[in-house]
């Protein structure tokens, strides 16, 4: 990676941590997920509001951390809304295997291009963690986070 690329990615890293997108708690969400990090301290909360055709009608998330959980958890909210379940489960696969270093060959396009900005983080073991808190958590409320819906 040239040094010109590098520090792009470092600025929308620095960007999302910064300015979080999708960040707060989310009313009425049918699912919830509570992450923490021992290693380093990183929490995050996500909120989930998956509709009755199983797409995630809106999603949010609350904590603090890092740079790189923070910007992980605001492209991942960003990018997760309007998607299937499915879909987001493939979509965090693939991106499990581009931070971890591995084949990330089934992120393809946008998605691709968007989280490419985290491929750095696989040349630091110990912040894999960081980059994947928020993943872990939501996929976590997905198969049973599941709260009551509050208006």
């Amino acid at each position: 990676m040239n040094d010109d690329l590098r520090e792009l990615y470092q600025d929308v890293i620095l960007d999302h941590s910064k300015h979080p997108r999708r960040f707060g708690a989310l009313v009425g969400a049918t699912h919830t997920g509570e992450g923490f990090n021992p290693l380093c301290g990183d929490r995050v909360k996500v909120y989930l509001s998956v509709d009755r055709q199983g797409r995630i009608a809106d999603i949010r998330f609350e904590g603090r951390g890092c740079a790189i959980s923070q910007a992980s958890a605001s492209l991942m909210t960003d990018m997760l809304v309007g998607r299937t379940v499915a879909e987001a489960e493939k979509l965090m696969g693939g991106f499990l295997h581009l931070v971890k270093g591995e084949d990330a060959a089934d992120l393809k396009g946008d998605d691709r291009e968007r989280l490419d900005v985290m491929a750095g983080v696989s040349a630091f073991p110990m912040r894999v963690k960081c980059a994947t808190l928020a993943w872990h958590t939501m996929k976590s409320a997905l198969e049973g986070g599941q709260t009551a819906a509050t208006e």
